[in-house]
């Protein structure tokens, strides 16, 4: 699978930056990445969501024990790689039909966290239980959240193309070949990030319900949960990121 964005959806994490000044290589565009991916993967599935986001997966070569899949729902787009061990627990909790796939679970958790909010990013990514990754994209706030299992069963990587977006694939080579040394393991069980969730209060005046939007920032550092990652537009003020255990080539 893979998801590529522009930086007015993340900004390029400093440590991939610094990794690929070192030691200049070779880079592609996203573009040239998104085409490659085509290429090279037969019936591939590609979705271009405006000017910034690319986002492609296919079944081809895929484990039996890790399908990937994608689904989109209300303008939330999602990718997803492995399986949840407790998918029948987590379906009655969200008060969901047996007919509810991983990838749509995802889906109706990030909603619960987006529209009951506060809760933290491991209030719904540490109720999963299996081995795992996902890339879903909220195009109505261009909030993007990505996740791995905290034991990194599902392989996943993000780097830097050649224009700046940020990639993520479960194909190291592949995003060796376009990002060069802008490349490293999306952190696996330990997330240091600066995460800014929405509160929604409702206040009647005059009769009316109107609803007012707020913005809390908090600090996320669990060393015994998932990896996950929540991101909003570069505009939002983030507090500083803490530096992120990664993995390079």
């Amino acid at each position: 699978m893979l998801g590529v964005f522009s930086s007015s959806i993340i900004s390029p994490p400093d440590e991939l930056v610094a990794a690929g000044c070192r030691t200049p290589s070779p880079k592609i565009s996203s573009t040239a990445l998104a085409k490659r991916f085509a290429d090279s993967n037969t019936a591939a599935v590609s979705l271009q969501i405006g000017d910034h986001v690319h986002l492609a997966f296919t079944h081809h070569n895929e484990s039996p024990l890790r399908p990937r899949s994608l689904a989109v729902k209300e303008e939330i787009f999602c990718l997803f790689e492995g399986a949840l061990d407790n998918l029948g627990s987590l379906r009655n909790q969200y008060g969901l039909p047996k007919s509810t796939n991983e990838v749509l679970l995802v889906i109706e958790a990030y909603k619960a966290l987006r529209d009951r909010a506060p809760y933290p990013v491991d209030h719904v990514v540490g109720h999963f239980s299996g081995s795992f990754a996902f890339i879903l994209f909220d195009n109505s706030t261009s909030t993007l959240f990505v996740a791995s299992d905290q034991f990194g069963k599902v392989p996943l990587y993000w780097g830097i193309t050649a224009d700046g977006y940020v990639a993520f694939a479960d194909d190291a080579g592949l995003l060796k070949g376009a990002c060069g040394k802008s490349l490293a393991s999306f952190p696996q069980g330990i997330s240091k990030l600066g995460a800014i969730f929405r509160e929604r209060e409702r206040e009647k005046a005059n009769g009316q319900s109107r609803e007012l939007w707020g913005k809390k920032s908090e600090e996320i550092c669990s060393k015994q949960t998932d990896s996950y990652a929540l991101v909003e537009p570069v505009c939002s003020q983030l507090p500083p990121l803490s530096p992120l255990p990664f993995s390079f080539f």
